[in-house]
């Protein structure tokens, strides 16, 4: 599957607007938004077989994944907060990252890649239910691999923070315990 992977995907991996989404932190931990497109996209190919879809739209389904969340913003940062306070209401809660990356990610990856309108689709619902009821196939195996690999990378994510809190904490009860013993 690898070669195969790969021959569907290294124009875009390639990219260096993709590349860039190394620097970008995602979930948590130590995982970037490029681990977590590339993860997805494997999981998509490796559903979409499993359904025996035929070759094209596991092509599809696998380009779609990689560029689910190709936003080109950082939605942590103070500029996008800025940006979501020219908004009210109900507005507002449609122009929040969660609602609204999908779309944004179909239009800037429909600008360096061509999209089909299946992957275009899959890319806008991918958020279900926070965003549009998925309407194909290709569509509801995007969302089904963003939902196992995001969880996945959350639960490595609380082992993450669960380590360092630990490693701040444990060493100081060791200690106490430890000159307890000899004094005893």
């Amino acid at each position: 599957m690898d070669q195969f992977f790969e021959q569907m995907t290294e124009d875009i991996i390639g990219h260096p607007l993709f590349q860039q989404l190394r620097l970008c932190t995602h979930h948590g931990g130590e995982n970037s938004l490029y681990i977590h497109s590339v993860d997805t996209a494997r999981c998509a190919c490796r559903l979409a077989r499993r359904f025996h879809l035929k070759e094209e739209r596991v092509r599809a389904v696998t380009r779609a994944a990689l560029l689910h969340d190709f936003f080109g913003y950082d939605w942590h940062s103070d500029a996008y907060k800025q940006t979501l306070r020219h908004y009210r209401g109900w507005r507002r809660v449609k122009q929040m990252h969660a609602f609204a990356h999908g779309a944004r990610a179909a239009r800037r990856a429909d600008r360096f890649f061509p999209l089909d309108e299946r992957q275009r689709s899959a890319i806008v619902s991918h958020m279900f239910p926070l965003a549009p009821v998925p309407k194909n196939a290709e569509a509801w195996i995007l969302t089904l691999a963003d939902k196992v690999v995001a969880s996945r990378e959350v639960s490595a994510a609380v082992g993450f923070y669960m380590r360092r809190w630990c490693r701040k904490v444990l060493p100081a009860v060791h200690h106490r315990t430890e000159r307890r013993s000899w004094s005893a």
